[in-house]
């Protein structure tokens, strides 16, 4: 797929002020994490007052990891999601049934077979590349060997977005060599984990802006 520019997406968001600044410096797309353990989680009550105030075309994209169908049912009915983006080890069939545009999240190691993996979800709408953790499902900050992706074919598979450890300083780069459909970024514009810099958001916007 041939792309204009490098879409964006604020993931953790948990503050309308951060929510409103990143609109503002023109990120693409909101992350709600609905998964208790992380610090960035928001309740159902906290998301529903986060996306009440956003504007049109901006897309609300919830965080799950390994969650039961009945936990992301009771998400999607009480907050008004446009994606649903899974970081566990869920199956395509589990990601499907919800009547759902979805995004899953795939951590590379150095010995997994990528492209095996991405056949496997088809019917995604993006599949997002992350570094992996042995602990933490997303937002570790920490960065892979971004290359790697180069070695994906550019047909018949979903649009890839490049997630973590990406930052103000090294979007740029990573922009410029795997011109990727989109960057997601939690950490690298956060003060704390949850709390998000505006001045972070409004850098990295330029920054990706500038990579094209």
């Amino acid at each position: 797929m041939n792309i204009s520019r490098t879409r964006i997406k604020i993931c953790g968001i948990t503050r309308q002020e951060d929510a409103l600044a990143a609109i503002g410096f023109g990120a693409d797309a909101l992350g709600l994490v609905f998964v208790q353990a992380s610090p960035r989680y928001v309740s159902i009550e906290q998301a529903q007052e986060l996306v009440k105030p956003l504007p049109a075309f901006i897309s609300k994209v919830g965080l799950f990891v390994n969650a039961s169908s009945a936990e992301v049912s009771n998400v999607i009915n009480n907050v008004a999601l446009d994606y649903l983006q899974f970081h566990g080890e869920e199956e395509e069939t589990f990601c499907t049934q919800f009547s759902k545009p979805y995004i899953k999240a795939i951590r590379l190691k150095p010995e997994t077979d990528l492209l095996e993996i991405i056949s496997k979800f088809k019917s995604a709408a993006a599949i997002l590349i992350d570094a992996w953790h042995p602990d933490i499902a997303g937002g570790t900050g920490k960065t892979f060997e971004w290359s790697l992706l180069n070695e994906l074919p550019k047909e018949n598979i979903p649009v890839i977005i490049l997630a973590g450890g990406l930052n103000q300083e090294n979007v740029n780069s990573a922009v410029h060599l795997i011109r990727p459909y989109a960057v997601d970024v939690s950490t690298g514009v956060e003060d704390s984990p949850g709390i998000k810099s505006a001045e972070k958001i409004r850098k990295f916007v330029t920054e990706v802006n500038r990579g094209e």
